[in-house]
């Protein structure tokens, strides 16, 4: 079977529903990668002595392969009847996704001038205001950064979680192994690179439309 022949029998409609899918789960997992990371950076630059620890596990986390990742949440989830399908998918990339956000967090927040936080005091403001008014809107870039790098190298990983069926574009990659498909194989992996690339270009579009003119 060559290319043409398999672009003409896919399902699109079906592979965009897979596309769909997949973003939503890298959606769920990457946003709460996000509102727990950048708090958890925050609390390294309040208390410096938890930086070094939780950074150290976040790295950890991310050593292990993706599949180990998967077959740890698995019998965990079990308990709960969700052993299977999106719950363990989302957790593991989920766990991926927290190191290159929190890392960023705190390194954004750590490598502010120090004048820049000397005039927030001197004008009276506390230790939050200056964190929301001005160490947040300088640390955006950096942040945002964090969470590109967390989406695309996830948007790659979410494909294992088809194996413990997650769903995703994974599937597609999964049934040309099955049938020994190639074509099949290349135009899965093809779709899931084009759409790493192309949410890439889109958060960075997001991510200079929120970086402050001043320092852009």
């Amino acid at each position: 079977m060559d290319f043409t022949t398999t672009l003409n029998n896919l399902d699109w409609m079906q592979v965009l529903l897979l596309t769909g899918q997949h973003i939503y789960l890298v959606a769920i997992a990457v946003g709460l990668a996000i509102v727990i990371g950048v708090p958890l950076g925050v609390l390294m630059l309040r208390v410096s002595w938890l930086a070094t620890p939780l950074l150290t596990a976040a790295t950890v986390l991310i050593t292990l392969p993706a599949v180990a990742l998967f077959g740890i949440m698995m019998p965990l989830y079990s308990a709960f009847g969700m052993g299977l399908g999106a719950a363990p998918a989302i957790t593991a990339v989920f766990l991926y996704s927290l190191l290159p956000i929190m890392r960023n967090t705190y390194v954004a927040l750590a490598g502010i001038d120090p004048g820049i936080r000397e005039a927030g005091r001197g004008i009276g403001m506390t230790f939050w205001q200056r964190l929301l008014r001005v160490d947040m809107p300088l640390a955006v870039p950096v942040i945002l950064a964090g969470v590109r790098t967390a989406v695309v190298m996830n948007i790659g990983v979410m494909t294992i979680a088809a194996v413990i069926g997650a769903g995703g574009l994974g599937l597609l990659i999964l049934n040309a192994i099955g049938q020994s498909n190639i074509p099949l194989l290349v135009v899965g992996a093809v779709i899931v690179s084009l759409l790493a690339v192309i949410t890439d270009v889109v958060l960075n579009l997001i991510q200079r439309l929120l970086t402050s003119k001043g320092i852009a």
